[in-house]
C-alpha cells in the first residue's frame, strides 16, 4: 500500500523534529531541563549543613567537595540571574569572616586550597572586597615559597617542581588539574592578573605531558594504570575550566587543547548506551558512575558551547549524557552511585569495589556546574 505524499511529510516532518530535539541542548522532556534540575540541586546544597565525607561527625575545615558544590551553586545563580540563591549562598559564607573562620582550610595541601575559588566567585558576583583578599592570599600561597614545616613534609617530587616554577602542590595525582586550575583561573577572572592563568596554563601542561596516555585518557597516578572515572572527571573539568578563560595567545593553550579534545574523543568511545561513563572508563563490568559522568558531561556542553568541539559528533552524546545523570537523581535531589572518596591505589579490584554513595557533594557539584552550563 502506497502512502500519500501528505503521510510521507507528515513522516519527514516529525523525524526531523525528533532528531533535532534529540540533537540540541535547549529543549528538554519536563523536570529534566538544567533550570529545573540545578534549582532544586542547589537548593538541597543550601539545606545541607558543612559535611565530612558523609561522615557523621562535623568537618575541622570545608572539604573540597563542598568548595566544589558551592562553586557550583554561585555559578549556576549567575547563569539564572536568581538572587534569593545567591543571597542564601552569601549567608552561608558570611560565619566564615567570624564565628566559623576555623573552617577556612589552611593552604597545606592542594585539595584544600580549592576553597579559595568560592570566594573569589563571590567576588566576581558582589564586588565585596573580603571575598578577594580571602580568595586571592590562598591563590598566592599556592605558589609562594612554602615555610619550614610545610617544606619538611614535601615529597622530593614536590620539592623538585617547586624549584622549576611549579605549585609546591605538585603530586601528579590527576585529581589536582581541577584543584590547581580552579582557584588559578578564578583569581585570574578576579583580578585580571596574567600571572594566575599562566601559572595554571604551565601546571596543567606538565599533567598532560606525564600523564596523558595515547587514548587521551589518565591513570589516576604514574603508578596506578588505571582509567578512574572521576579522577580523569577532575582533568576534564579542568582542562573545560581554563581554555574558557585562556588568552587565544597564550603559548600553552594549542598543548592544552590538543589534550582536551583527544579526551573528548576517547570519551564518546566509551559512553554506555545509557548515557554514563562507568566508574573504570575502559571496564566493561564496571558500575556506571555519576560524579565522573556528571565531569565528563559538564567539559563535554563547555566544548560544544564555545565551539571546541563539532556540534553534530558531541551534542547528542551531551544530551545523552545529561538526561542519563538526572535519571540519578532521587525524590530529595540527592544523587546516586557517587563513588566514594578514593585514594590512589594500584589494584583494580580496589577501585571496582568502591563503595556507591547517595547524596556525596562529589556528585551534586558537577551536576550545578553543568546546568550553569547550560544556561550560559
Amino acid at each position: 500500500m502506497k502512502k500519500s505524499p501528505v503521510i510521507l511529510g507528515l513522516l519527514f516532518a516529525c523525524s526531523i523534529a525528533c532528531f533535532s530535539q534529540s540533537a540540541n541542548l535547549t529543549t528538554w522532556p519536563k523536570g529534566s531541563s538544567p533550570e529545573e534540575v540545578g534549582k532544586r540541586v542547589a537548593a538541597r546544597f543550601v539545606a545541607t549543613p558543612h559535611t565530612n565525607f558523609n561522615r557523621p561527625t562535623p568537618p575541622s575545615v570545608i572539604t573540597y567537595p563542598e568548595s566544589c558544590a558551592w562553586y557550583g551553586a554561585l555559578k549556576f545563580s549567575k547563569a539564572t540571574g536568581n538572587d534569593v540563591l545567591k543571597n542564601e549562598l552569601i549567608k552561608r559564607f558570611e560565619p566564615m569572616f567570624t564565628t566559623e573562620a576555623k573552617l577556612i582550610p589552611p593552604v597545606t595541601n592542594v585539595d584544600w586550597a580549592v576553597f579559595g575559588s568560592v570566594p573569589l566567585q563571590l567576588y566576581i558576583q558582589t564586588k565585596d572586597k573580603r571575598y578577594l583578599e580571602i580568595g586571592q592570599t590562598i591563590a598566592d600561597k599556592q605558589w609562594a615559597t612554602p615555610d619550614e614545616a610545610q617544606k619538611a613534609k614535601m615529597k622530593p617530587e614536590q620539592t623538585a617542581a617547586f624549584e622549576r616554577g611549579y605549585s609546591w602542590h605538585t603530586r601528579m595525582w590527576i585529581d589536582d588539574m581541577f584543584m590547581i586550575t580552579a582557584l588559578q583561573t578564578q583569581a585570574y577572572r578576579a583580578t585580571g592578573d596574567a600571572k594566575y592563568i599562566n601559572r595554571a596554563a604551565k601546571e596543567m601542561v606538565l599533567y598532560l605531558d606525564s600523564l596523558q596516555k595515547p587514548n587521551g585518557l589518565f591513570y589516576h597516578a604514574p603508578d596506578v594504570p588505571f582509567f578512574w572515572g572521576r579522577g580523569d572527571g577532575w582533568m576534564a573539568a579542568g582542562m573545560a575550566e581554563i581554555l574558557s578563560s585562556l588568552p587565544e595567545n597564550n603559548p600553552d593553550r594549542p598543548r592544552i587543547m590538543k589534550g582536551y579534545k583527544t579526551m573528548m574523543a576517547s570519551l564518546l568511545k566509551y559512553q554506555a548506551p545509557s548515557g554514563l561513563w562507568r566508574q573504570l572508563i575502559d571496564e566493561p563490568t564496571a558500575w556506571e558512575e555519576s560524579s565522573s559522568t556528571g565531569m565528563f558531561t559538564y567539559a563535554m556542553v563547555v566544548g560544544v558551547k564555545k565551539g571546541w568541539l563539532d556540534k553534530k559528533t558531541y551534542t547528542p552524546a551531551a544530551r545523552k549524557a545529561w538526561l542519563g545523570l538526572v535519571s540519578y537523581i532521587d525524590e530529595n535531589a540527592d544523587v546516586k552511585d557517587v563513588c566514594e572518596g578514593t585514594n590512589k591505589k594500584n589494584d583494580k579490584q580496589y577501585y571496582l569495589d568502591r563503595k556507591r554513595i547517595v547524596g556525596d557533594l562529589h556528585g551534586q557539584a558537577p551536576i550545578l556546574w553543568t546546568a550553569a552550563a547550560l544556561m550560559n
